[in-house]
C-alpha cells in the first residue's frame, strides 16, 4: 500500500491583470508569455467592489462563457464556451431584482445593460465569475473580459483589450482560466 498518492492535475491558466504603475484606469495583462495593455475600472483596482462604483475588483475569477457578435467579429477557434448575442440579450444590473448580475430578455424594465452594444465593446465579452456564483446584492454586476473603447478609456469596472489581443488570447482560454486582478 502506497504510503502517498500522486494527483495528476493540470495546472490551472492564469490570466494576471496588475493595476499599471502611472495610471490607476490601464493595467498590464500577462498570460503564457503574452503581455498586453488593457484598460480597467475608472476607479481603479478596489478590494471593496460596490454597484456602481467604477472599480475593477482585486480578485481571482473564473472565466465561465463569453458572447460574441458573430456578425461583426470572427473568432479563432477557443476552448471557451460562446453564444451569439442576440437583439434580446440584456444583462440586469438592478440590485433589488432576482436576476441581479443574470442574463435576462428584452422587453425588462429593471436596470440593465444591453448586450448587443453599438459601440462594439461587447463583440468580444467574456463572463469573469464576478459575485454570480455566489451573489450578494450591490456585490457589483457585468464585470466582464470584453474589448476597449478608442484610446484604452476607462471601463465602468471591466477588463478590456484591443480585439486584435483579445484573439490571440481565446485559443488558450477555456471555462475555468482564472483571471486574477491584482492591486
Amino acid at each position: 500500500m502506497p504510503l502517498f498518492r500522486v494527483q495528476n492535475r493540470k495546472k490551472q491558466s492564469v490570466v494576471t491583470v496588475r493595476a499599471a504603475p502611472r495610471n490607476r484606469q490601464r493595467a498590464i495583462v500577462s498570460f503564457k508569455g503574452i503581455t498586453l495593455q488593457a484598460a480597467i475600472g475608472r476607479s481603479g483596482v478596489t478590494a471593496f467592489k460596490r454597484e456602481g462604483d467604477g472599480g475593477t475588483p482585486i480578485a481571482s475569477m473564473r472565466l465561465l462563457s463569453g458572447f460574441v457578435r458573430g456578425e461583426r467579429i470572427r473568432l479563432p477557434q477557443t476552448p471557451l464556451s460562446m453564444k451569439r448575442i442576440a437583439k434580446e440579450m440584456l444583462w440586469c444590473d438592478e440590485p433589488k431584482h432576482a436576476a441581479y448580475n443574470r442574463l435576462v430578455k428584452a422587453p425588462f424594465k429593471p436596470s440593465h445593460e444591453e448586450m448587443r452594444r453599438a459601440d462594439g465593446l461587447y463583440d468580444v465579452c467574456l463572463v469573469m465569475d464576478w459575485n454570480i456564483t455566489s451573489r450578494k446584492r450591490h456585490g457589483g454586476s457585468a464585470i466582464f473580459f470584453h474589448l476597449i473603447k478608442p484610446g484604452y478609456q476607462p471601463t465602468a469596472g471591466c477588463v478590456a483589450v484591443n480585439p486584435r489581443d483579445m484573439k490571440r488570447l481565446l485559443p488558450h482560454l477555456r471555462k475555468g482560466t482564472v483571471v486574477k486582478v491584482l492591486g
